[in-house]
């Protein structure tokens, strides 16, 4: 890496230090949301997508036609699916199923026919007329797309009519399988050491289950504890722009009349917004189907606790590739559309081990992301034994095979690496000074996240005063912990092509997010 782009990288963060506290003045989470079937009713319709530079981009995507079957996961109370949205309704299937999706085109007779492709799957398509790839639908008519869910996993589906306008104008969803069987493994809860304790922990502290199924393919390899999907594209608002000015001047014209059809150059291609799930930073963080965002409904807000296994489900929607990097651990791919990477003896995971997850256009992949501690050097958890007032500050931790502390699941400092438990921080770490006091930061080439989301180096509310005494305030003035009894990590997850984490070249916005770690005590809520 150059001198120059590690400066700009570290300046970045410390930009972003102050300007997170604002974001994250609401702690709203994700999910995977979506509808199920095994049928759908879909329409292709436009409408303007709020950008946080205060645009709003004429766009078309597809919506639900009438009220879905129903929602899922069903803990999310608050869901909806418009008629217009961007990225498409989530369409959730059971492995096996045989999908019917009608497709009805609500776009301007100007737009001309629209349709679905559905790569991975063997479709039958019946009525509308014939296109270049599968059946389209004209202007005001239908289609039906018929193909039997063969494959667990993550799917895309996407417009297969003039695709290099269509889909750069949103047309685009994803499909997610979850597998007929489930391992029983799975199904006892992770980890895998101390079956179930998670499970345990989670019911100790309240905490509702937002996943779609216990696992993600029909193999004990591919368990999980949280699940989040991330679609990534790109726009660029002259295409839209012109499409808009040319739907307008043509309103009213007939469809598949002389020159009732659009014309929009789609190159040179030059995006100035990159979005996850329809938004950019910092809109992405806000919660699932907010009011702000009627056609962007899903959000992108990853949040877990020490120890737990984390399913990213992800396509690339674009036409760029995202060279997407998830800071506190690698990713282990699982699967590429839909197959599992597994080695010669089809038990053991041999995906790769990948420190940017760059995503291909058109590819879709599952991932799990994992983050324990281990290794930090000094006790997140802020223990101090000798402190006899606070029961928590003297909490043990137990070893198990692995080095965890799993057999106390309801304690808030579980899943413990235990041969950091009691380590205070460091004396005098590398880049700062050894008369730094009252207390030093940890080493940056350690924990280099920027400024903490609660502004301390330890988990939970309460473990400054743990570690250090009631007197002593690690939190720096222009951090402020949202809400009130969270103090966790924020690890930035963002695109490392520095461009995609602008918004209209201005930073920060586009392909950035953050992942939460929180202690246990922090419930986590995937409904707001």
């Amino acid at each position: 890496m150059s001198a120059t782009k590690m400066t700009t990288i570290s300046i970045a963060r410390l930009v972003l230090a102050p300007v997170l506290a604002l974001f994250l003045a609401v702690s709203a989470h994700a999910a995977t949301p979506g509808i199920t079937g095994p049928t759908f009713n879909l329409t292709a319709q436009t409408a303007f997508l709020n950008q946080p530079d205060g645009n709003a981009v004429y766009s078309w995507g597809y919506g639900c036609n009438g009220a879905p079957s129903g929602f899922a996961p069903a803990a999310i109370k608050t869901a909806t699916c418009p008629s217009m949205q961007v990225p498409g309704p989530t369409l959730i299937v059971t492995e096996g199923q045989t999908v019917t999706v009608n497709l009805l085109n609500g776009l301007p007779a100007a737009a001309g026919n629209t349709s679905i492709l559905f790569p991975g799957f063997v479709v039958t398509a019946t009525g509308g007329v014939t296109g270049l790839l599968t059946q389209e639908a004209a202007p005001a008519g239908s289609v039906t797309y018929t193909f039997v869910a063969s494959s667990p996993g993550t799917h895309a589906y996407y417009s297969g009519t003039q695709g290099d306008l269509q889909v750069e104008m949103g047309l685009y969803g994803a499909v997610v399988v979850l597998p007929a069987t489930i391992p029983a493994t799975c199904s006892a809860g992770l980890p895998l050491t101390n079956q179930g304790n998670n499970a345990a922990a989670q019911a100790a502290w309240g905490e509702t289950d937002f996943r779609l199924a216990p696992a993600a393919y029909d193999s004990p390899k591919s368990c999980y504890d949280r699940e989040y999907l991330f679609q990534w594209a790109e726009m660029d608002p002259r295409i839209h722009n012109a499409a808009l000015a040319q739907v307008t001047a043509l309103n009213g014209c007939v469809a598949g009349a002389t020159g009732c059809s659009l014309s929009v150059p789609t190159e040179p291609y030059h995006p100035a917004y990159f979005i996850i799930n329809g938004r950019s930073m910092p809109d992405l963080m806000d919660p699932n189907f907010a009011a702000e965002y009627p056609h962007q409904p899903y959000n992108g807000n990853p949040h877990m606790h020490p120890g737990e296994m984390t399913l990213i489900r992800t396509i690339g929607q674009g036409r760029w590739q995202h060279p997407f990097h998830e800071h506190a651990n690698h990713v282990r791919i699982l699967a590429r559309d839909g197959n599992m990477q597994l080695a010669a003896d089809s038990t053991n995971l041999a995906g790769l081990l990948m420190f940017n997850t760059d995503t291909t256009p058109g590819e879709a992949f599952d991932g799990i992301f994992y983050f324990t501690g281990r290794g930090l050097n000094w006790d997140p958890y802020g223990h101090h034994p000798g402190d006899t007032s606070d029961p928590n500050a003297s909490l043990p931790c137990a070893p198990d095979a692995n080095g965890y502390n799993t057999g106390a699941p309801t304690a808030i400092n579980y899943f413990e690496w235990c041969q950091d438990h009691n380590k205070p921080l460091e004396v005098s770490p590398f880049g700062d000074v050894a008369a730094g006091g009252p207390a030093t930061l940890p080493d940056p080439n350690i924990f280099t996240n920027g400024a903490w989301y609660g502004g301390t180096p330890y988990l939970g509310p309460d473990a400054t005063t743990r570690s250090a005494g009631p007197t002593s305030n690690l939190q720096p003035s222009n951090i402020q912990a949202n809400p009130a009894n969270e103090r966790g990590w924020a690890y930035m997850w963002h695109s490392h092509n520095e461009r995609e984490i602008t918004t209209n070249n201005v930073f920060p916005g586009g392909m950035l997010m953050m992942m939460l770690v929180d202690s246990r005590e922090f419930v986590i809520d995937e409904s707001n």
